[in-house]
């Protein structure tokens, strides 16, 4: 004698289309946030290295820590910049710490 519930257990399982179920969902999870989040990201981190690489004298930058200046000395090969905040007060900042710049004769931003 069979039981009911051995009878049921004995079909054939389709385990390849129930893993391809729960696989698809972690998928496209993982291509919707490459092209919300990280995609994004990389393009602003492109853009803000070029930024930084075209970084000459007499560009007003602006740092992280919202330091106004210009730019009074700088090198390509160099990862500083010599930056002028005020008359005869100049200061050395690394390039990585510029988040905007300014060239030369731009017109402030509104706030």
């Amino acid at each position: 004698m069979i039981t009911p519930a051995l009878a049921q257990g004995a079909g054939a399982t389709a385990g390849g289309a129930e893993i391809a179920f729960q696989v698809v969902p972690f998928v496209l999870i993982f291509v919707i946030m490459y092209f919300l989040i990280l995609r994004p990201q990389q393009q602003r981190a492109k853009t803000h290295q070029a930024m930084i690489k075209a970084v000459r004298r007499d560009d007003t930058v602006v740092t992280t820590g919202g330091i106004i200046g210009r730019v009074s000395k700088a090198q390509d090969d160099s990862p500083e910049v010599e930056v002028e905040i005020a008359p005869n007060v100049r200061v050395r900042i690394l390039r990585s710490m510029i988040s905007e710049v300014r060239p030369k004769g731009a017109p402030v931003k509104a706030a």
